[in-house]
Parts: structure tokens; sequence; C-alpha cells
């Protein structure tokens, strides 16, 4: 009996060439096959009967097997990988500016970090997400435990930002992200997690972030949570509620401990808001990013390539763009990030798993929170922070947080078609 269902599987299997969607195809058949022999019991078979007539009930195992072949078989995103590239690519427009065309190190550099990006990228789109689905704790352990180590055994800072550098490598919190991302998404899949355990584990977050202190990259933390919190399967009231105290308290806190914030985030906030008041000072950068704005013409200009253009290839690498090769570029730039964000939406729509959904979710939030900041700061409506401008800042950091981010949903593509194991 257990050798005829075994024989049915194998050459149904057989016709499938995904490796990975045969286990899932053949848990799936299995579960059927016993559901129909439950059927034939109860109709007064024998138990030998019963399992002959529900795999014959299946029909042909070879065609059936070339059916869902067809239906199972792993999908590429070429959409979002060719959008990736041509961002990649978009990335080598600030080298082209004055201050960098004739260093060939950050060209090289720059080559180097694209490379192992598209190596991260298409490594985690092969890798199986569902994997991760029940290893919350653990992923929120390692992203925990890295911005401890950064708190305790930082070598160095920049911008007032405790890092670790190691050789050419510098370890900072940003890259604490995509554990937190796959700890939250196992997390709010779970339907045993409850309203007191996200916010006590938030909390617990959120002040080892704060300890670092990166300002931008705690930004990003809390819109990546807030907006999974949405798609968690706690009740609409309790997102609510939760979502509304968490806000408040944190805007109270705010002002609260005003007094005790670092001079660096206060100079920041001020210059935002009063610029012109602190013209010697904080709101210098401020006013000066607003003219080479207010200058720069659609299709940019050779007579301002002496403008000094401070963080020209990081954090005001739009402001950059914008400025030597004009309007018609940034809008190009803005249209290309927007496809990927579009494109990634659409996937969610195409998703019926929901900690793959999650996963897609988080991303998009982080990924829309550095395109929308890094471009509001140079439009003046945001304050200005570390913030990169996914894959054309410079940096080796930026470039893998979001090359894991897009590996995260093209895994999650892959595999949209599967059939998920009965438990």
């Amino acid at each position: 009996m257990e050798n005829r269902r075994k024989s049915f599987l194998e050459q149904v299997t057989n016709q499938i060439r995904s490796n990975e969607a045969k286990k899932y195809v053949s848990d799936e058949l299995t579960h059927h096959v016993k559901e129909a022999k439950k059927v034939w019991l109860n109709k007064g078979f024998s138990d030998e009967e019963a399992e002959q007539n529900a795999i014959e009930q299946m029909g042909s195992p070879v065609i059936l097997g070339m059916k869902l072949n067809k239906i199972h078989r792993p999908r590429i995103d070429w959409m979002l990988i060719m959008l990736m590239g041509v961002i990649l690519l978009v990335g080598f427009l600030p080298l082209f500016t004055p201050g960098y065309w004739n260093n060939t190190n950050f060209l090289t550099r720059k080559a180097v970090f694209i490379i192992l990006g598209m190596t991260v990228t298409l490594g985690l789109m092969v890798v199986d997400y569902r994997k991760f689905m029940k290893m919350g704790w653990l992923f929120y352990g390692l992203g925990t435990g890295l911005l401890l180590s950064l708190c305790f055994f930082s070598n160095a800072t920049i911008n007032g930002i405790s890092v670790i550098i190691i050789g050419p490598l510098t370890l900072e919190s940003l890259f604490a992200l995509p554990f937190f991302l796959a700890a939250w998404a196992s997390f709010f899949n779970q339907n045993t997690f409850k309203v007191w355990h996200f916010v006590l584990l938030f909390l617990l977050s959120l002040l080892v972030f704060i300890q670092i202190p990166s300002l931008s990259t705690t930004y990003l933390y809390f819109a990546m949570v807030m907006c999974m919190l949405w798609w968690s399967k706690f009740s609409t009231r309790q997102k609510a509620v939760v979502s509304g105290i968490t806000v408040s308290s944190l805007i109270l806190t705010g002002i609260l401990t005003w007094h005790y914030q670092s001079y660096y985030i206060k100079e920041r906030i001020i210059g935002f808001l009063q610029p012109e008041k602190v013209a010697e000072g904080s709101g210098y950068q401020v006013l000066h990013i607003h003219e080479l704005m207010t200058k720069a013409k659609w299709f940019g200009g050779s007579k301002r390539i002496q403008e000094f253009i401070p963080e020209a290839h990081t954090n005001l690498v739009f402001v950059n763009i914008t400025y030597h090769f004009g309007w018609i570029a940034a809008i190009i730039i803005v249209l290309i990030l927007s496809l990927v964000i579009a494109r990634m939406i659409m996937v969610t729509q195409q998703v019926r798993d929901s900690f793959g959904k999650l996963l897609i979710i988080g991303g998009i939030s982080l990924y829309l929170s550095q395109v929308g900041s890094n471009i509001g700061m140079a439009l003046g409506f945001f304050p200005l922070t570390s913030m990169s401008l996914p894959f054309i800042s410079y940096g080796l950091m930026p470039i893998l947080l979001n090359s894991i981010l897009l590996g995260i949903v093209l895994s999650v593509y892959r595999r949209k078609n599967f059939i998920y194991c009965y438990k």
C-alpha cells in the first residue's frame, strides 16, 4: 500500500524540474490522497481498496506532474532585477562630478560594492525564505547583539555615531535592520504573539538603537516596525491603539528629553526648523542646499562646476546630481526608484504566504523611507541626517542593506506559486 503511494508520488515528482518544489508537491498530494482515502473508507471499502481508489482518482501521474511543473516552477522577477541593474549603473553618475571624476579609487570601490550587492541579491533569491519563518528569536538576538557590540566595543565614531572598523569594513547599526526585519516578520506571523510581547520587544530594541545613537537608523527601524504592525495578525483596534500610544509616547519622550539630546541631533533639528536664525552654524548647510537646488537647471550646466557640495557622493547625492546634471536627470532617478517601489507593491498582491508578505512590507517601508527622506532633505522637507539614497549613494553598508531587501523580495516572488505544506 505504501509502495503504491510512493510509486505514484515518484512518477509525479519526476516531471517536476525544481528540487525545491518537489517536496511541497509531494506533501500536498500525500495530503489529498489521505483525504480522498477517508471518503472511500466511509463508503465501506477496505483500507487497501480505499488507497488504490484515492490514487486512481488523481489521474495520470505523468500528466499531473507536467501540469504541476508548470504551476510550481520557480519564478524570477526579471523586471525587478532589471530595475536594480539600472539603478546600480546610475549610482556611478555622482562619481563623474567635480572632485570625483579623477579619483579611480572611488570608481573601483564603487564597482566592487555593486558586484557584492548583486551577488547578495541573487544569492538570497535562491535561498528559501520560509526556512526562517520560525527563527524570530534568533534574528532578534542577532540584531540586538550587533547593536550591543556597537555600544560596548565601538572603536570609532562617524558624525557622533558609534561604528566598528574592521580593516576595510565599517560595521554600523544600519546592518542590524535586516535581522530585525526577519524577526518581526516571524513574530507578527504567529497567532500566539500578543500585544504585550510586541510592546516589550519593541521598547527594548528601540532603547538599544537610541544608545548608538543614530537618528536615521532609529527612524528607519521605527518606520519599518510600525508598517509591519498593520500587516500583523492583531485586530484593527489593537493596531490602532498600539500605534497611537507608541507615536504619542515617542513624541512626548522627545519633548521631555530635548535638554539631554546630543549636540549633533539638536543642531540638525534647529538648522532644519530655523535655518535663517542660525545661518552661521547649523543652518548654513540647509540654506546652501536650497541655493544649489534653486540654481539647478533642467539640463544642468558647466559654469558652476567649482561649486562645493558637502557629502556630494553620500547623503547629498541627489543634490549633487540635480545641480550638475539638471532636473531632468533628477526626475528620471525619482521615476526609476519609484518603479522599484511600485514593483515591490505589485509583488505583495501576488503573494499568498503571510510571512513572505510581511517581509516584503518591511522591505518596502525601509526602501521607501530612505528614498523619501533623502530626496526630502534635498527639497527641504526633511532634516539633514545620515540618510543614503538606495544604490546611488556611495558606501558598502547602504548598498548591502538594499541588496538584501531586494533579495528577500525576489526570494518570496520565486516561490509565490509553490504549494504550502499542510500542518
